[in-house]
Formats: structure tokens, sequence, C-alpha cells
């Protein structure tokens, strides 16, 4: 009761000062909510912020491909706030410089990341470990669940396009022959129940996941160093196929993320511009956040309604003083 209660004055607060918050003809936006935990969120801070600078706001459901498209062909939605570019690159930059899209803010200061990655108080005990070979280099130090005589790397969830590279990747740094076994965790929840077990027993623990995700939030873990540079003509030809006969070190490439936005939205609205240029979170922010939100089995509303109200030195900076202002009172 006290959620919806707190929820209800948010909305109400933003609500009225829509009507009256900007000089300036923001009129309607669409702001895409894609189907996982940090889009959904970023989502719903987008709609407080821009609903603060006087703009009337829809959410509309989406999905990475079927939005950009959208976006790229109708020029519907006009803001998608978390789009994983790598795959869709090509067509994208071709509608940036048609002067259809753009590329309006980087989501996580980081990029989205992938690798292995092993418990922070682990690699603070051995400052030695900084790369996967390092870490292949002590199979005492990663026990393997079933056997601690050897070590284990635990592998992505079955079904995965990251199960076919980190098996390959396992071949290529010959960790069987260093004592390690691959351990088939079989699915996200038996992946990051592995990582509370060894988190919560202080145990040692070595094994694919990504950044930015409530796990990692709530466990801090440290990414190995793959030793090698990233190389996407082995990648594509052998690191991501699966049964590749002699696969080579490799390390997974940066994921670039961006709030993509209809160019008409901020060439009318420059405030708008502007906030999506700064509102940028560290993977390590972001994780807390949605940490916070499997901890609560908050919806996306909630998370940002939290966000706003404890994060305030973080999202003030996005805004202008007016605008901070606005949100801040419709918030307390």
């Amino acid at each position: 009761m006290k959620k919806l209660l707190a929820s209800t004055i948010l909305a109400v607060g933003l609500t009225a000062f829509a009507g009256s918050a900007s000089a300036e003809d923001c009129g309607s936006i669409t702001v895409a909510s894609m189907n996982w935990q940090t889009a959904e969120v970023l989502s719903q801070i987008d709609k407080i912020m821009l609903e603060a600078m006087g703009c009337e706001v829809e959410i509309v459901p989406g999905d990475t491909m079927p939005t950009l498209t959208a976006m790229m062909e109708k020029g519907q939605p006009d803001v998608a706030p978390e789009a994983w570019i790598n795959a869709v690159r090509e067509p994208l930059d071709k509608a940036v410089n048609e002067g259809k899209l753009v590329y309006a803010g980087k989501v996580f200061a980081e990029g989205g990341v992938e690798g292995w990655w092993i418990p922070k108080y682990l690699a603070e005990a051995h400052p030695n470990i900084k790369t996967i070979d390092d870490a292949l280099a002590h199979p005492e130090l990663f026990p393997d669940p079933e056997d601690d005589s050897n070590g284990a790397v635990h592998n992505c969830p079955s079904g995965w396009n990251c199960q076919i590279s980190t098996g390959n990747l396992f071949k290529a740094y010959g960790a069987e022959d260093k004592g390690f076994r691959l351990v088939d965790t079989g699915s996200a929840a038996g992946l990051d129940g592995s990582i509370a077990k060894a988190y919560e027993g202080k145990k040692g623990w070595m094994g694919y996941y990504w950044a930015p995700t409530s796990i990692l939030g709530k466990y801090e873990m440290v990414r190995l160093d793959h030793g090698v540079p990233h190389d996407k003509d082995h990648w594509d030809k052998c690191t991501a196929v699966i049964d590749c006969e002699d696969p080579k070190k490799n390390a997974w490439a940066v994921s670039e993320v961006y709030t993509v936005a209809v160019k008409d939205l901020v060439d009318r609205l420059p405030v708008a511009a502007e906030y999506f240029k700064n509102r940028s979170m560290t993977n390590l922010e972001l994780g807390k956040l949605t940490a916070w939100m499997s901890d609560n089995q908050a919806t996306g509303v909630e998370g940002a309604e939290y966000f706003i109200q404890n994060s305030e030195n973080l999202w003030s900076k996005w805004v202008s003083p007016e605008v901070a202002a606005k949100v801040k009172k419709a918030a307390s």
C-alpha cells in the first residue's frame, strides 16, 4: 500500500507539472519498453523525466529488431531507451546518415560486456589473477561442485549462443588439460544460483556472465582479461560456431548500447536531446538498481520511482536545475 501510494503521488505530481513545465511545444512522445529488466526501468525513468519537461508520454511494448525496424521505416516509436545495436549497426547507420534517426546517448558507460568472471573477494585475495590464463593456472581456487579435485568453468545457459562461444574458448585456452571441467548450468536460473551459492559461502567460482545485470549488482564480480583483443573474423568463423575444430584465444566484443531517437524529436526538443546525451550509468549502478528490483519483485515503474527517490545525486546531473526541481518536488 505504501508503495502504491508513493506511485500515485509521483504520477499525479508529474501530471500536474506536465501542463506548465515547458514553454517548448513538446507534445506527445512514444517510448519503447523492451522486454528485459534494464530496458523496462530505463523506459519508466525516461517517462518521468520527459513528463517533467512538459511532454505527454506513452510507453509502448518493444523488442530490439521490431522496434528499431519500425523507427527506421515508420518513424515510430520516438525513443528506444536501450538499443543493443551491434547486430543492426549497418541499417541504423544508414538511417542516421539519412537524417531519420540519431544516436541520442550512450546508455552504459562501459558498454554491454560479456566474459568470464570471478568473485571480487577472490580477486582481491589473489591480485596476481588478472587474466583467464592466470585463473586457469589455479584449479584449486575454482573447485568443481561435483569433484573438488578438478577446477570448474561454469558455462552459459543451454541454448544460448554464448554456450557455443564459451565451449570454444574453454578449448582454446586448454582448460581441460589444466585440470578444469566445463560445467553445464542448464539455465539462467542455474547459472545465477551457482554464483549466489559460491558468493554466500565465499567459495571460488569462475564462469560466463554478462553486464549490466541484477546478479552482478548484488554479487560483485571481476571480469578476467582474455589476454588477446577481439578478433571479429575468427569469432564469426570459429569462436561462435558449434564444433569449430581449431578455436583460438579470443575476447568478446564490447556491445554498443545506445538510446536511439527519431531526429524530429531531438530537433524540436533540445532539452530532451540534452537529457538523453547525459543519461548514462555505469554497469554497477544499473546492476544495483535491478538487484533491488529483483529482491523486491518490483516492476519497471516501481524501479524508476525507487531510483528517483534514492539516486538524486545521479539523475539530477542529467537535466537542468529547473527540471530536476520539478522531478524532486513531484517525488517528495
